[in-house]
């Protein structure tokens, strides 16, 4: 069973930037392809930004594209968002998870889910 436990939420302000790590346990970490969702309220749960197993391919949404970078280290079991330029319409609740061997974007193919950080964006 692989646990993953989020950090890094907060609160900031409109073009601040915040990084969001992902530490798993439990499994071997190279063999999941990561990834990042989140829910704002009263939304359903969204894609941000996938990467694979070497960290060597990546893809992102539309929104946060050019702004969001989502990075891997393999020794250290952890994936992390690095969040810059942030808008309020990021505010949500961000969850990290983890998908067997392949790359992709869709949440319900996702295996192992973290219990979220809340990110909160003013204005």
């Amino acid at each position: 069973q692989v646990q993953l436990v989020e950090v890094g939420g907060g609160l900031v302000q409109a073009g601040d930037s915040l990084t969001l790590s992902c530490a798993t346990s439990g499994g071997t970490f190279r063999l999941y392809a990561m990834g990042w969702f989140r829910q704002a309220p009263g939304k359903e749960r969204e894609f941000v930004a996938t990467i694979n197993r070497g960290g060597d391919t990546t893809y992102y949404a539309d929104s946060v594209g050019g702004r969001f970078t989502i990075s891997r280290d393999n020794n250290k079991n952890t994936v992390y968002l690095q969040m810059n330029s942030l808008k309020p319409e990021d505010t949500a609740v961000y969850y990290c998870a983890a998908k067997i061997i392949t790359i992709g974007r869709d949440h319900s193919q996702y295996n192992y889910w973290g219990q979220g950080t809340q990110v909160t964006v003013t204005s």
